[in-house]
């Protein structure tokens, strides 16, 4: 017998031996597939409640079996974890909840989120009569699209001979409707749906355009955005993030529109993690795995995938907690009796292994690397990186510039591998140009320490050409972002050219004002005759450099990348 057929789940302290022999009884009653309940079950769990004055209640499964059996307290109960029981796309829990109410009163706002959250198949609470008979039922379900503002109809209350509703032909035509609906708000094909959340105390404008921008990552990941809310509370909340009213009705906002995922534009901790998914079926991410996913999606090379890998390791370690019986099964065998090792030790154990693994790779990748930077030191070619924000147009101004074929979309992190190319300039000097992966406010701290064979490669280059989209409303702030990660990563020595892209976009009068107020290039990046001026900066910048390696000859370069790296 599973534990949960045995088991009275919440408040039986001081209850008599009795009473606990008859609450463990209920789990041997069987409800006919008609009925919301069977009436004896129905009128052991009032008698047992007015016994002991405390709310009784039990959740049925679709063969009509007691799933579970809860006491409560004189004005609520709670409802154990139910993650064995998952519904799907259209599906229902698969399980009823029916309990009694002490004082009379019908369903409480409780009992409805509770069938909302959870999407259980009914709520009923059952009224108790003076002598402790069942009086009224008051029953909920849930409804596949919003009514009058709400997800949820309540049946006209029901006598407690009146039960036989034929209960599971109205629970099949129900999940055939949801089902339905759910086809019909399918979008773009395969796409998730997600509703974005900024908990943030920042002026509205920051954290609208922080938001803004967690949409093209949503959308860049192939997720539609059914919804943004947007809530400034005055304190922070440590356990939820947001005050948990709040959070519930940003969990039936999800619930209404058709949503199976939340994305929090903060990072969220493993304990946030944890009590946010207590209270909602639906998946929940922040904005580090949601970058760390696409990433994992982009990753073309080995090199890519192993530090794309090992970001993910580095951000699941601390996140891996138990749930459930699953997460504390004992390793068993010879050499595993006695206390053994629970399966998230496992886990972790296994997780540290990998990360372990990987970053002897990624050692093993840095010394190429470095072998690689030696030989072009040798030869003495210049070495041109083109930075930037994520989809600011390096890899199209790195084909034009070299007639390369280099993936270059128009989306968040098109580019992950780092590309190097010949060019040869129009005084025949030559150079190697190198595209990289683009930077983004907040750059999760774990890709920080993964792409550090990466990141190495600026700190080799002789010259950084930042690249800068004007047609983007929040390129300033954009820019900022790039500024601070390159001083963080200890950048600064390494001269700079600013390049104002995507100059086609913006009026000309405006591309006149942003190239004076930023000394910047303006280009089209893929017009190949907007270049002249950039390649004519370059050919200057690089004419200097080789009179400098002619008088006082190259010194070795200095990286500081891994140092600053390592610290993060």
């Amino acid at each position: 017998m599973e534990l949960n057929l045995i088991k009275i789940h919440g408040n039986i302290g001081g209850l008599k031996a009795n009473q606990v022999r008859r609450l463990t009884n209920l789990y041997r009653r069987k409800t006919p597939p008609s009925y919301i309940v069977s009436p004896e079950l129905c009128k052991a769990i009032c008698r047992l409640s007015h016994e002991i004055r405390r709310q009784v209640g039990v959740l049925i499964d679709r063969r009509g079996w007691t799933a579970f059996v809860m006491v409560g307290d004189y004005q609520q109960i709670v409802i154990p974890s139910l993650e064995k029981f998952r519904s799907g796309e259209g599906r229902l829990k698969g399980l009823r909840c029916v309990h009694t109410h002490l004082q009379g009163e019908p369903l409480t706002r409780d009992d409805l989120m509770d069938l909302a959250l959870l999407h259980l198949d009914l709520m009923a609470a059952v009224t108790l009569r003076p002598d402790g008979l069942p009086g009224r039922v008051h029953v909920a379900h849930l409804l596949p699209e919003r009514v009058e503002g709400c997800n949820w109809r309540i049946l006209t209350p029901m006598h407690a001979g009146e039960l036989e509703v034929d209960c599971v032909g109205l629970i099949r035509s129900l999940e055939s409707e949801f089902a339905r609906t759910a086809r019909a708000q399918r979008v773009n094909g395969k796409w998730e749906r997600a509703v974005l959340v900024s908990v943030s105390r920042a002026p509205k404008s920051t954290a609208q355009e922080s938001l803004d921008e967690l949409r093209e990552l949503a959308e860049s990941s192939r997720i539609a955005v059914v919804d943004t809310i947007i809530h400034r509370p005055r304190k922070m909340n440590a356990r939820f993030l947001m005050a948990e009213n709040k959070l519930m009705a940003v969990v039936m906002t999800a619930l209404q529109k058709g949503a199976d995922l939340l994305i929090f534009d903060q990072e969220l901790n493993p304990s946030q993690v944890r009590s946010i998914t207590e209270l909602t079926e639906l998946k929940v991410i922040d904005r580090t795995q949601l970058i760390l996913d696409i990433f994992a999606q982009r990753a073309r090379s080995r090199e890519g995938k192993i530090q794309v890998e090992l970001a993910q390791c580095k951000y699941l370690l601390p996140r891996l907690t138990g749930k459930g019986t699953a997460m504390s099964r004992l390793a068993g065998g010879i050499g595993g009796r006695g206390p053994g090792e629970t399966k998230l030790e496992v886990d972790r154990r296994r997780v540290r292994n990998r990360i372990a693994r990987l970053e002897k790779s990624l050692a093993g990748i840095q010394k190429q690397r470095a072998q690689q930077r030696a030989k072009r030191r040798k030869k003495g070619l210049p070495v041109i990186s083109l930075i930037g924000y994520t989809n600011a147009g390096k890899s199209t101004l790195l084909n034009t510039l070299t007639q390369s074929s280099v993936l270059a979309e128009s989306r968040l992190f098109a580019t992950l591998d780092p590309t190097s190319r010949r060019k040869r300039l129009p005084r025949e000097a030559e150079v190697i140009i190198s595209d990289t992966v683009g930077f983004i406010r907040e750059l999760p701290q774990e890709l920080f320490a993964a792409f550090q064979a990466t990141l190495e490669e600026l700190a080799d280059a002789d010259l950084l050409i930042h690249i800068i989209d004007i047609s983007n409303p929040r390129f300033p702030h954009q820019v900022r972002s790039v500024e601070r990660i390159l001083q963080h990563l200890g950048l600064n020595h390494i001269p700079l050219l600013k390049v104002l892209n995507k100059q086609d976009l913006v009026p000309a009068e405006t591309v006149k004002t942003l190239t004076r107020k930023w000394e910047g290039i303006p280009i089209c990046a893929c017009d190949e005759t907007t270049l002249c001026l950039l390649l004519e900066k370059i050919e200057r910048h690089v004419s200097r450099l080789q009179s400098r390696r002619t008088r006082h000859g190259r010194g070795p370069k200095t990286s500081r990348v891994s140092d600053r790296c390592a610290q993060v």
